[in-house]
């Protein structure tokens, strides 16, 4: 096989440049609880993108977005539906809590206003079934806010993946783990928070299978509440999942809120994918490395260059080019968060 070295200076990504599109956007926020500033910031950069309302109960994360340049002109509704429907945007932004986002990416959707939603975009099958129906109906553009996968490091992984330097991967192995902190109300209840796996996994789900290439076929999750303090409620602080490869292979993700508040950054995320030729990994405290069999083990010290979930999205609906976070991947990991959630839920494995 012909390849260029994984150690090359890899071709750029989706770039954090300006983007030209060909007309003002209106984009209206129904919520803001989690990731708003993944379309808050690149709407700042974007002189034809306009926050022209938007919709959040939490008095502090509405006066928080409303005193940043890119919302500070935009009109505040009670009612987010009565937003849609005066509004009419060009793009609903969807940030709300669990047990209504599903509702809300439906009305969108029937309004035929194009979307991009916090993840996961559903909290149950019952409701990605619905959402899966509706958008193949009404053949509307939409995304999620993985911002992940728009990383350096794991665009360095996934070109290595690519590249051959691994041969086939049969091993990945995820974590992350986050200080504990003074969680916000929504994120205290299972109804509304969805749980850990749910929440927090499915970047990581993500990731796995994108890097890799490989497909899930089988899941089986453990989750627990220990030790944990006041401020995380109902959340569990411990899970660990086990993931059968489409090869035969084995993934494993484990989750925490253990990380201490000494700790110099709030996560620790760690990704590695081995095959039969090599290994990759990143960790923060060593960077991307690469092993390869016969070779000395290295450091890569030039990245592919990062890019933007939301600019995504805004290339592939106004200027024609390939959406990098394809339907296909968000639905189908939705489908696998909810399936490593319910695991845990049921004491169970779930073919996938």
């Amino acid at each position: 096989m012909n390849r260029r070295s994984a150690l090359t200076l890899f071709m750029p990504a989706l770039a954090m440049q300006q983007v030209k599109l060909p007309k003002k956007i209106r984009v209206a926020m129904v919520g803001l609880q989690g990731h708003p500033d993944e379309v808050l910031g690149p709407a700042g950069t974007l002189p034809e993108v306009e926050i022209c309302a938007l919709c959040e109960p939490d008095a502090g994360a509405r006066n928080s977005a409303l005193r940043r340049g890119p919302a500070s002109t935009a009109k505040v509704y009670e009612n987010w539906i009565e937003m849609l429907d005066r509004e009419k945007p060009d793009i609903a932004a969807i940030g709300n809590p669990a047990d209504e986002r599903a509702r809300a990416i439906l009305e969108a959707t029937k309004r035929g206003i194009p979307w991009i939603a916090e993840k996961p975009i559903a909290d149950t099958m019952a409701e990605l079934k619905a959402i899966r129906e509706a958008v193949a109906k009404r053949q509307i553009a939409f995304s999620m806010l993985l911002p992940m996968r728009f990383l350096p490091e794991y665009l360095a992984l996934k070109q290595i993946a690519d590249s051959g330097a691994l041969g086939e991967v049969a091993q990945i192995s995820a974590q992350k783990s986050y200080k504990a902190g003074n969680r916000a109300a929504w994120m205290k209840s299972r109804k509304s928070y969805g749980g850990t796996i749910h929440w927090i996994g499915i970047h990581m789900i993500d990731l796995m299978r994108w890097s890799s290439g490989r497909e899930f076929t089988e899941v089986m999750s453990m989750q627990g509440h220990v030790g944990a303090p006041a401020g995380i409620g109902a959340m569990e602080n411990t899970t660990a999942t086990l993931f059968r490869l489409d090869n035969k292979g084995v993934g494993t993700l484990h989750m925490d809120y253990y990380r201490p508040g000494s700790a110099p950054t709030h996560g620790d995320d760690r990704l590695r994918l081995a095959g039969p030729k090599g290994v990759a990994e990143y960790m923060a405290s060593t960077g991307v490395t690469l092993m390869e069999a016969g070779k000395k083990p290295q450091t890569l010290t030039k990245l592919p260059r990062g890019g933007s979930v939301f600019v995504d999205f805004l290339r592939a609906l106004y200027l024609g080019e390939k959406q990098s976070l394809t339907h296909a991947d968000i639905l189908r990991t939705t489908e696998i968060a909810i399936a490593a959630r319910d695991s845990a839920e049921t004491s169970r494995m779930i073919r996938l």
